[in-house]
């Protein structure tokens, strides 16, 4: 599978990147390639190394304004005018999505991928790795959502929350 990954740029604590690291590894140990924003820092690189570590391939897809924080081995490397347009390329090029701990940017990414999926644009499975208990508050307000209707798909169709990595790619998996 080609499984995208949504997480942040930034340096995060050790408790965020042992995980990604943690599921980067059995993504290139089980043969799936990383498809990811193409940033080489962060939990992004961090993300990067795992899977390249695991022998995976990496696809990134950047965009013009980040070209000088691209990655330079990525297997391939697509660098696209706008944010939009990366986000496009990312649905377009994944099987799979996974969102790991991030800021705004990793929320929009995740909430257009929902929202494509409940419009039934994608039917591919999208798995939230909730480390520390990161997106518990997402977590809760999506349920609201759905005990008030707002979702007009339950939401165990849109989304399932993981709290590891292995129960992570056990979902991609199944």
């Amino acid at each position: 599978m080609n499984i995208c990954v949504f997480c942040s740029a930034a340096d995060l604590d050790e408790v965020y990147t042992a995980a990604a690291h943690e599921f980067a590894e059995l993504l290139g140990e089980r043969g799936h390639a990383l498809v990811w924003g193409g940033s080489d820092v962060g939990l992004m690189k961090v993300v990067a190394d795992g899977v390249r570590a695991g022998g995976g391939r990496l696809v990134g897809v950047s965009v013009e304004f980040l070209r000088t924080k691209a990655r330079q081995d990525a297997d391939e490397m697509i660098i696209t005018a706008s944010l939009a347009e990366r986000k496009a390329l990312l649905l377009e090029h994944a099987d799979a999505f996974v969102v790991m701990a991030g800021g705004t940017g990793t929320l929009d990414e995740a909430t257009d991928i929902l929202e494509l999926k409940k419009h039934g644009m994608h039917g591919k499975p999208v798995v939230v790795l909730n480390t520390a208990g990161f997106y518990d508050g997402l977590r809760q307000q999506l349920r609201r959502m759905e005990d008030e209707r707002f979702l007009p798909v339950p939401l165990s169709e849109l989304v399932s929350f993981a709290e590891t990595a292995d129960r992570a790619m056990a979902r991609l998996e199944e």
